[in-house]
């Protein structure tokens, strides 16, 4: 396949000189350089690509094979290769089948699953599943990573569409989350949803344990008032949960890509079947894209090729996903998870060391917010943040179209601004206005001078729906997958976060005294006996 790396860093050096702003000189570039799929326009013309990058990109994903790994995800095969499993998150939102894994069509199991959760849903939504106390008024989610993130992001983007009971999610160990979490809940009329795959999840049953303490004083069986989100239906059962209120999914499911299937009941009965199966099509209608789409064409392609330009090729090691929309201010976290616990990996599925770098570390707030905070850092700073603004056409709240006019003058005025920047001739001329001359006009205009020149790709779409919200999730997963693809590794496994908890449970009985800790290094001892003395543990 030759150097394409080489090719395209090359390439990049060579163009690196000029200003984005002068690229607009080609009247059509706007139209030649985004990409628009069932309602929704990705505009990546505010970057350095060219048509000569974007022949290099696309070379680059054909000759990693995106198109034939791809069809192996969606067809049931193997390419978790060092779990040994398939990659079928996208089943869990399949309207109907075959879809095969070893032979084996997994869609009855599927869509028994999914009836069984939205019956669950509905029973708890109309009351004929109750608490002690009666009907329900609240839904505490108990998980961490993929069975947190994920459906809590969900939930709180689809606040127009709640017409459940309220929802809370607990995922840290921390005992103020579920402290606080528990405060003013009536213990009578609040559903436990625990969700843990192997149901053994430490942070995730201490919660539920903790939980279930704070209800027995006032339910005469607190089991009664769980369900629980799980493959281990024994360890559920142990726990008092019984077979009939456990919803699992199998090991092709990895937890960042699980809110699609019983991971997401607590989002389920916030909005109703009717509009999760909405949010399904949505999420559907990606991947037929994604399938579809000649990679020229294709949304979470370029999306994913414009991050490899910016990281792999450019050297821009972090990206700011800005969304412009306060219900998604939980969607850079919930991405931050997505990518980094997805592509943060040093070797190639072979096992050699990544002849690249791998995922960039991805962080963000909503617009307009992070603009009176770290927008100062993306505007003048040191280093070049790539930024992906997120914008709907219009809000919810017809009765105040005003601020959401100004929102997104905001979002494309930012977009815009970084591009454009002010030359110091523009910052002297300011300064010239108000009267300042001489020594002091210089000092005061170098610190107005913006260097522009940086890139932005702006997502826009006409309002944030349930089907939009599927769109969106699924586009950042299947770019997600693309890059790893390209970067030759298992997107589809979490080494990474084994060893700390190892670590964190042989570290108990040392903050116990049990153990002595003489294995440790000296900064853990230290720090041990520094949390001893202090008490509280």
């Amino acid at each position: 396949m030759g150097d394409i790396w080489g090719d395209l860093r090359a390439h990049s050096a060579a163009k690196s000189g000029r200003r984005i702003l002068d690229l607009f000189d080609d009247p059509a570039r706007a139209d030649t350089f985004s990409c628009r799929a069932d309602g929704m326009l990705f505009d990546y013309s505010k970057t350095q690509i060219d048509k000569g990058a974007v022949s290099l990109l696309l070379e680059l994903a054909r000759a990693k094979g995106v198109e034939a790994r791809r069809d192996a995800m969606f067809g049931g095969e193997i390419i978790n290769e060092t779990e040994g499993r398939a990659v079928l998150h996208t089943a869990l939102r399949a309207a109907s089948g075959p879809i095969r894994v070893a032979g084996e069509d997994v869609m009855p199991g599927v869509l028994e699953t999914r009836a069984r959760c939205f019956d669950f849903a509905e029973a708890v939504r109309d009351g004929r599943f109750q608490g002690q106390g009666g009907t329900y008024t609240d839904v505490v989610n108990i998980g961490i990573g993929g069975s947190d993130l994920g459906p809590a992001m969900a939930t709180l983007a689809l606040a127009p569409y709640h017409d459940g009971p309220r929802l809370r999610y607990v995922s840290n160990v921390d005992g103020a989350d579920i402290n606080d979490t528990l405060q003013g809940l009536d213990p009578k009329r609040t559903l436990v949803v625990v969700a843990s795959k192997t149901f053994t999840t430490i942070e995730t049953m201490t919660n539920a344990r903790t939980t279930r303490d704070w209800m027995a004083p006032h339910v005469t069986d607190p089991s009664a008032q769980f369900a629980a989100l799980s493959s281990a239906a024994d360890k559920a059962g142990e726990f008092g949960i019984p077979a009939e209120r456990v919803f699992g999914f199998e090991d092709w499911v990895g937890g960042r890509y699980s809110l699609w299937g019983p991971i997401g009941l607590g989002i389920m009965i916030a909005i109703g079947q009717a509009r999760f199966d909405e949010f399904l099509a949505g999420a559907r209608t990606m991947d037929t894209h994604f399938q579809q789409a000649d990679l020229a064409d294709n949304l979470p392609v370029l999306l994913a090729l414009v991050g490899v330009w910016h990281n792999q090729v450019q050297g821009h090691t972090t990206r700011a996903v800005l969304p412009y929309d306060q219900r998604l201010s939980r969607l850079p976290a919930y991405l931050q998870q997505l990518e980094m616990e997805s592509n943060g990996k040093s070797v190639a599925m072979d096992g050699s060391d990544l002849a690249v770098h791998s995922g960039p570390v991805v962080w963000g707030e909503p617009g307009t917010n992070g603009q009176h905070a770290f927008y100062q850092l993306i505007h003048q700073g040191t280093r070049v943040v790539p930024c992906e603004f997120l914008v709907a056409a219009k809000g919810h709240e017809p009765d105040l179209t005003h601020h959401h006019r100004l929102l997104v003058a905001n979002c494309l005025a930012q977009s815009e601004a970084l591009m454009r920047g002010r030359s110091l001739d523009e910052a002297r001329a300011l300064m010239a206005a108000k009267g300042l001359d001489g020594a002091e006009l210089e000092r005061q205009a170098a610190h107005r001078v913006f260097p522009g020149n940086r890139p932005s790709t702006t997502l826009l779409y006409e309002q944030l729906t349930p089907f939009t919200l599927g769109q969106i999730i699924a586009l950042y997963e299947h770019r997600v997958f693309v890059e790893g693809v390209i970067l030759g590794i298992n997107s589809f496994d979490q080494w990474g976060v084994e060893l700390g908890k190892e670590l964190a449970i042989a570290l108990e009985p040392v903050l116990t005294g049990a153990e002595d800790g003489a294995d440790k290094d000296g900064s853990t001892r230290a720090l041990v006996a520094a949390a001893r003395a202090a008490g509280g543990i």
